[in-house]
């Protein structure tokens, strides 16, 4: 889409969200959601309670993820992730299964009490960071170097300097700082949080935007009755950037971790970023994972593998209303 067309389109789309929220108002939405049915699987992030963007776009405030289960009491069936991959669906209701990756504190002070008030299910994806000695994802710890930062930034011998949208971009072919470390292990991306830890700050009152959930958070957590928890590896690498056998080690070592802190089978892993390659879906069988989850299918065969998922993630911009649409229609306009 070309430079001119994209503010109509922008238009376009809020134009859409306007009126199906004035039909949620009307109360002429109802229809549309008892008569859908299917079944979604729902990727979640970070909760918080203000300014949800302050970091990055994946976090919810708990007011809007708490409106979005109302609407999912009212007019979904949700079901845990053990029932989707069992069939056990409803048949007069659209199906739902609620995930959370990333493994916040937030979910665990936050989410966890609004399943129990309302008596939903849902699984979380969690790293082994917390065994590795760290209480910050990489990813995480880059978003607060990036807000708090200089214009530019010199690290491993590139020049990044903040594009338009507040990334650390390279000076010399635009690629963002990130994205060069997703291409790397986990080495390298430790030697930039050493590297920069003691010039930025990690403010107590951010800590909803960033912090880990602690073991002792994560054994109480898997006590919860409406909690099923899974991998989403060691270290949070982008799993298809990985050597294999250094891919391999981290499904077999993050499902370890997990197993011995809570007591529990761990056989479910989510792929981080959504990225994997058919090898690896392979590997994670080997490794006694039976439920692989994904974002979006990746090669043909994917969608004849029972084993294997997508996801659709949840949009923080849109009113909780205009996300039940998106939802059912697996779109956003």
């Amino acid at each position: 889409m070309n430079s001119i067309n994209r503010p109509f389109a922008r238009i376009i789309r809020e134009i859409k969200y306007a009126g199906r929220d004035a039909a949620a108002v009307l109360g002429t939405n109802a229809r549309f959601f008892k008569q859908a049915r299917g079944a979604r699987i729902l990727l979640y992030h970070g909760i918080c309670l203000r300014d949800h963007t302050r970091f990055n776009p994946i976090f919810l405030t708990r007011d809007m993820f708490e409106r979005h289960l109302q609407l999912y009491k009212k007019y979904f069936n949700v079901v845990s992730l053990e029932e989707f991959y069992s069939g056990s669906f409803s048949n007069s209701r659209f199906n739902v299964c609620i995930t959370f990756d990333d493994g916040y504190a937030n979910n665990y002070k936050y989410v966890v009490p609004l399943l129990e008030k309302y008596e939903l299910p849902a699984t979380f994806f969690i790293t082994a960071i917390r065994e590795a000695g760290y209480y910050i994802l990489w990813n995480d710890f880059l978003g607060i170097v990036t807000r708090y930062g200089p214009p530019t930034l010199t690290y491993d011998k590139i020049e990044y300097r903040k594009d338009k949208l507040g990334r650390y971009a390279s000076a010399e072919d635009g690629v963002t700082l990130v994205e060069h470390l997703k291409e790397n292990g986990f080495e390298k991306k430790k030697r930039m949080m050493e590297l920069l830890k003691d010039r930025f700050p990690f403010k107590r009152e951010d800590e909803d935007y960033w912090k880990q959930m602690d073991e002792n958070e994560i054994r109480s957590l898997s006590g919860c009755r409406f909690v099923t928890i899974g991998s989403h590896g060691y270290f949070h690498n982008r799993m298809d950037n990985l050597q294999i056998g250094e891919a391999v080690e981290e499904l077999k070592q993050s499902r370890r971790y997990l197993e011995n802190l809570t007591g529990k089978k761990i056989d479910a892993f989510a792929f981080p970023y959504g990225n994997y390659s058919r090898i690896l879906v392979e590997e994670a069988k080997n490794a006694g994972y039976t439920k692989l989850l994904a974002m979006d299918f990746h090669y043909p065969e994917d969608e004849h593998d029972p084993a294997l998922h997508e996801r659709f993630t949840v949009n923080p911009f849109i009113s909780p209303n205009n996300q039940m649409y998106a939802t059912i229609t697996r779109s956003y306009p």
